[in-house]
């Protein structure tokens, strides 16, 4: 009899906790994308760049299957890295701006920006954030696009793919 309390306690446990469990997957494991930079890019005008995201919850559960048990999403964090090549300084930029839509472009919510990028700042570039603004509607679609525009400071010699890290925090739906 025991048995059966603690096993019936263990599974409305896990079965309630599923929420919860999903808001901690969706707020540890970032929205990511890889955006290309052209090296006939103008200097001084706003140009724009566009890609996909992904998350670790779609790469492994499929998009949508579990977005109904987390609500009140916001962005957290924001972060672009230069991946091609790997020691391009970012300081090639003058001010960057990140917003993510729904994959149809219908709407779109400006994320997280920085204006005021140092020349020397290396590969790593910390974005200030706007988490004024719930993002539900954007991670609840069927797809996630990350749009950054951005203006150079200087010409760049090759192409250049930076990746976007959008660090999301969510609170668990309840039933």
């Amino acid at each position: 009899m025991k048995k059966t309390i603690i096993g019936f306690i263990a599974l409305s446990s896990l079965i309630y906790g599923c929420a919860t469990v999903q808001s901690i997957v969706r707020s540890t494991f970032p929205y990511t994308s890889t955006l290309i930079i052209p090296a006939s890019s103008k200097t001084g005008t706003v140009l724009t760049a566009t890609s996909p995201a992904s998350s670790f919850d779609q790469i492994f559960t499929g998009q949508g299957t579990n977005t109904n048990s987390v609500k009140e999403v916001r962005i957290a964090s924001a972060k672009i890295m230069a991946s091609n090549p790997t020691n391009q300084n970012l300081g090639a930029f003058k001010s960057i701006k990140v917003f993510i839509s729904r994959g149809d472009g219908s709407s779109e919510a400006m994320v997280a920006q920085r204006t005021d990028i140092s020349a020397s700042v290396g590969g790593n570039l910390v974005l200030d954030i706007d988490n004024s603004k719930f993002l539900d509607e954007y991670i609840k679609g069927s797809t996630v696009r990350v749009r950054m525009e951005y203006v150079l400071r200087d010409a760049l010699t090759t192409d250049v793919s930076v990746k976007a890290s959008l660090g999301l925090s969510t609170s668990p739906a309840t039933k």
